[in-house]
């Protein structure tokens, strides 16, 4: 018997995400000066979600803190630069930095599996931390300033757990990492309802298809159809610049 196009509890799967129900996205990397006289994005890590830069345009590099170490990754065009999860990373603008992010499990990403590594006293505090992480809505000099003063928090903290690792002490970095996981551990059941209809659906619709040709029944090509997408808001505040988005399915665009 073949599958059909629906998840483990019997819900419809979104219809024709994009290969490996991954998220897209273009970022044209923030030029604002950072205390430490580098420019460029937020410092962040995600929990769950593998994200991948591919450069497109300019030079620029990718700062990124892991339990291996600190790494300052070059950028430019035809590189491509990837980041598991839980590694904090940081954009850096070295000149027309333009990359198109793919993201693991769409969706994820836009329902909050993302921390600031702002300072351990903000971290500490849920309300607080999401204070500091909201911005305003729409994309005037308001939101600029809210996107640019959200940034310099993000590298005060990352400041001093870059100096630690850098030093090889490791446990200011761990300590970050328990915090990120303890501020969403509340949101992982929206989550997983997430993946489910998402990145789920789509690994046991392969699975599926799989099964109809081992047993000769090619049946499921009669559905075959081409999808096309534009960008669907412009020029957004990202965590790491000016973010293009697509609305696909599978993503929840906030």
């Amino acid at each position: 018997m073949s599958h059909s196009d629906s998840d483990s509890d019997g819900e419809s799967a979104l219809p024709h995400p994009l290969p490996g129900a991954v998220g897209l996205s273009h970022l044209t990397a923030y030029d604002w000066e950072a205390a430490d006289g580098v420019c460029g994005g937020s410092p962040h890590l995600h929990l769950v979600c593998t994200e991948a830069y591919v450069v497109t345009g300019g030079r620029g590099a990718v700062q990124t803190l892991s339990p291996d170490g600190y790494r300052d990754i070059p950028l430019e065009p035809g590189s491509v630069a990837w980041f598991t999860p839980g590694t904090v990373h940081r954009m850096v603008q070295g000149g027309g930095l333009r990359v198109t992010v793919l993201m693991q499990n769409s969706g994820l990403p836009e329902a909050g599996d993302a921390v600031f590594t702002f300072p351990p006293e903000v971290l500490a505090d849920p309300e607080r931390y999401a204070a500091a992480a909201v911005l305003p809505p729409g994309t005037g000099a308001e939101v600029a300033q809210a996107a640019r003063s959200r940034r310099d928090l993000a590298v005060e903290g990352y400041l001093g757990l870059r100096k630690a690792l850098v030093a090889g002490d490791t446990e200011p970095f761990l300590a970050f990492q328990r915090a990120a996981a303890a501020l969403v551990r509340e949101r992982v059941p929206v989550w997983r309802e997430l993946w489910r209809a998402g990145a789920l659906a789509t690994a046991v619709r392969t699975g599926a298809q799989l099964d109809a040709l081992a047993a000769g029944e090619p049946s499921y090509l009669g559905e075959a159809t081409a999808c096309e997408a534009a960008p669907t808001r412009l020029e957004g505040f990202g965590m790491c610049g000016r973010r293009d988005e697509y609305t696909l399915p599978g993503t929840t665009v906030v």
